[in-house]
């Protein structure tokens, strides 16, 4: 395998980041890391070669790309470029004509990217090529929501159309809400008049569903792997905290056709319920990026998206093997958050939790090979709640005093509404 050519990851933030940095560093492809903070694990991992900060959210536009293009310029080669979050995958789409001076990527669609990350357009996108969905409503202003609780079930989940505002807002991006008065008081919280971004969603019970891919310039599927959540973080609402790598025809095939049907091209992660009422497997969210679960989509020989995206853009095969079947995959830290809430509510025993750990293949974490990073993580964890307590708070302190000058009481967030981390053609929008 040729590589030379290097990668830079955009950003590297906890654990999606790391082991971006360990599956292209393994193979020995110089990695480098764009970061808003000088504290993430990743840059102390073995395998980055170089830190360089760079926050485009406080940066302006032109400003961040001229930064970018001098990083790229720095390194050499035309490094690819891998966006790990929504907001960079979003950027570099719409900055892509600029971004291809100094480095490679797939040429994607800023309108797709766009809609694919707006929840609310990608429901419609998905009922448009006849994949399920769940049942849902953006609400324009507070008498919507009252007309939608004349026929609402409970429970139901709140999402962000726009996450970065209603982490702004709300502490979070995703909530589980069981009572009228509970999804009152989160939309008085986080209600944006001039831009309405909340989505009300039936909540589906069922299991969750993951598939991870790579397609090509032409959208063809050249690496595929389906997987399923074992438990998540937050526990009811979040990401994985432990996965298992199986195999689902009807999640693959819908996967493709769909993504084939949008002309997408990139990597790809997506998520499903299967609704244990029907039967249907219900798309919950599309990632047109890199999703920080990606290490557990792994082939019998080592393939994953990463390495994926690294052969077709530097003009290699790469034959695709079996996915490695009965695959676990755990984070650590989340895991052990996720395991004593349901310890909690009693639906999980220390015995049940150790059983469910067996036969692990990789940990987010912990490598012989790289210890550092593990000793990273708690300070990582902790500047991350640190941040969501001052927003928690500023967002309480500026509410404050108009709250009180009104005539009705004020509401806070339900407890048991638990925040989540989130996450060429214009034909398909």
């Amino acid at each position: 395998m040729e590589h030379s050519t290097p990668v830079v990851v955009f950003p590297s933030g906890h654990h999606g980041g790391l082991g971006i940095v360990r599956s292209l560093g393994r193979l020995a492809v110089p990695v480098y890391c764009v970061d808003a903070s000088r504290h993430e694990p990743s840059s102390v991992s073995r395998y980055c070669r170089r830190r360089f900060l760079l926050d485009v959210e406080r940066e302006g536009p032109a400003q961040s790309v001229r930064q970018l293009l001098e990083i790229g310029k720095a390194i050499g080669s035309m490094p690819i470029l891998i966006p790990t979050t929504d907001l960079t995958a979003i950027w570099v789409a719409q900055h892509g004509l600029e971004l291809r001076k100094a480095f490679r990527f797939p040429e994607q669609s800023p309108a797709l990217v766009e809609c694919l990350c707006d929840k609310s357009r990608m429901q419609e996108l998905a009922e448009g090529n006849g994949v399920p969905t769940a049942r849902s409503v953006v609400p324009q202003s507070k008498e919507d929501v009252l007309r939608y609780l004349e026929s609402a079930r409970f429970p139901v989940m709140v999402k962000a159309t726009d996450a970065a505002r209603l982490r702004m807002r709300a502490g979070g991006t995703k909530f589980l809400v069981h009572s009228s008065r509970e999804l009152l008081a989160l939309y008085a919280k986080a209600e944006d008049r001039e831009s309405p971004n909340l989505l009300i969603q039936e909540f589906i019970p069922g299991e969750d569903w993951m598939f991870n891919g790579y397609f090509d310039a032409s959208s063809q599927c050249l690496f595929g792997i389906t997987g399923k959540k074992l438990r998540r973080f937050p526990s009811h609402t979040g990401v994985t905290s432990l996965g298992i790598c199986t195999r689902n025809e009807v999640v693959e095939r819908t996967t493709i056709e769909f993504m084939k049907a949008i002309r997408y091209r990139g990597i790809l992660d997506i998520g499903y319920r299967r609704d244990q009422r029907d039967g249907q497997y219900k798309v919950l969210d599309v990632n047109p990026r890199i999703g920080c679960t990606f290490r557990l989509f792994v082939s019998t020989d080592g393939q994953d998206v990463a390495r994926s995206l690294y052969c077709d853009l530097t003009g290699q095969k790469a034959p695709f093997a079996q996915p490695a079947e009965g695959r676990k995959w755990v984070v650590e830290d989340f895991d052990i958050f996720s395991a004593l809430r349901s310890a909690y509510e009693r639906r999980l025993t220390l015995t049940q939790w150790a059983t469910s750990l067996h036969g692990v293949d990789e940990t987010a974490w912990f490598s012989l090979d790289d210890p550092l990073p593990l000793l990273m993580m708690i300070p990582a964890d902790w500047l991350e709640l640190r941040r969501w307590l001052y927003g928690q708070l500023s967002t309480r302190w500026k509410r404050a005093a108009p709250v009180r000058q009104s005539t009705e009481p004020v509401s806070m967030l339900p407890a048991n509404a638990s925040p989540v981390r989130e996450k060429a053609e214009e034909g398909p929008c």
